[in-house]
């Protein structure tokens, strides 16, 4: 193997980590967006329970 061909494959690599990275951060934030959603629905539905 070359090293034009190590290196390439080592960038290659470090792209792909990158876009995981990148993507589990992304869900992260999606879920917490989610439970925060979820809570102030049930806030607003409790509101107008007790009215």
């Amino acid at each position: 193997m070359t090293t034009t061909v190590k290196i390439g494959a080592a960038i290659m690599l470090m792209f792909s980590l990158a876009s995981c990275a990148n993507t589990i951060r992304g869900v992260g934030r999606d879920a917490a967006n989610t439970v925060n959603a979820t809570q102030d629905a049930g806030r607003t539905v409790d509101h107008a329970a007790k009215r």
